[in-house]
């Protein structure tokens, strides 16, 4: 049940429910028979959250002036009126030094609207020069993106040295390749077939894999528009999901289903094995970023 909080607790603070998340973190301090880890966690998060999101959950709820706009009221909250040096500061120290992931990600949410031209040049600096989680990298330069910087950066990606273009940094889903969309959707009308819930969790670990892989020679395969590309990756997505959420996949099956021939065969068994180690990375927590 514990894990079912955190992942649940993962995907508000992913999809910027702060208020629900502070709500789950007060639930969960209050449960009894926990590590004291555990809760030693979850209140450095919510002291964090308390301090990212000033002005109470009623001011998260909804804007001051009443308007539905995600864009507007996702800036009122991650843009404070004063964004002194002892601020900002204290957003690049979270940034690049606490051991929460979560953390670091909500830092990099703020650090996206200092109005301070140097905290570009540093989060540049921070990434050529640190090793980074995948996953905060990739939070990072869509940050970059966000403050408007442009050209190239350097960076070492599970193992490989890749050079990015910040301006093409997807800021969405939708804003990756055309195929990589397809690989999903080719992936969600199979699964939902064996269980309503599936598509679901394959757009979580679907994202969460884009992430880790973006820029690296996996993503630059994904990026083939043929048809056996597609169907490569998204029988090799369907397996993952079926190991992660069942511990089990029939591998005959889901061959069969896709319609991965003997011709087809490497390239996908190639691709079961990426997703694979990306999973098993996220349910380890493999890749921290070193303090």
């Amino acid at each position: 049940m514990l894990d079912q909080y955190q992942i649940q607790l993962t995907r508000m603070l992913e999809a910027e429910q702060y208020r629900e998340a502070k709500n789950l973190l007060r639930f969960l301090l209050q449960c009894q028979g926990q590590e004291k880890r555990h809760y030693e966690e979850w209140e450095s998060l919510l002291g964090w959250l308390d301090m990212a999101f000033p002005g109470g959950d009623e001011a998260e709820a909804e804007p001051a002036d009443g308007s539905d706009d995600e864009t507007a009221l996702r800036e009122q909250l991650l843009r404070p009126p004063n964004q002194d040096e002892a601020y900002i500061s204290q957003v690049m120290y979270i940034m690049q030094h606490h051991p929460m992931m979560d953390q670091q990600l909500l830092a990099l949410e703020r650090a996206a609207y200092i109005e301070d031209d140097g905290v570009s040049d540093l989060i540049v600096e921070w990434l050529e020069g640190t090793t980074v989680h995948p996953i905060v990298q990739f939070k990072a330069l869509q940050c970059l993106r966000r403050r408007g910087v442009a050209g190239t950066i350097d960076l070492d990606r599970l193992d490989e040295r890749v050079t990015l273009d910040i301006e093409q940094t997807p800021l969405s889903m939708e804003g990756f390749p055309e195929p990589i969309g397809r690989i999903q959707e080719r992936t969600e009308s199979v699964a939902e077939v064996d269980d309503p819930t599936l598509p679901h969790f394959a757009r979580e670990l679907w994202k969460e894999s884009l992430q880790f892989l973006y820029g690296t020679s996996a993503y630059r395969w994904m990026l083939d528009e043929s048809e056996e590309t597609v169907d490569c990756f998204a029988a090799a997505l369907h397996l993952t999901l079926h190991l992660t959420v069942y511990g089990s996949a029939n591998d005959d099956d889901i061959r069969e289903t896709y319609g991965i021939t003997d011709s087809m065969r490497f390239r996908y068994e190639q691709a079961c094995r990426t997703l694979r180690s990306v999973a098993m990375l996220l349910q380890t927590g493999g890749g921290q970023s070193e303090p």
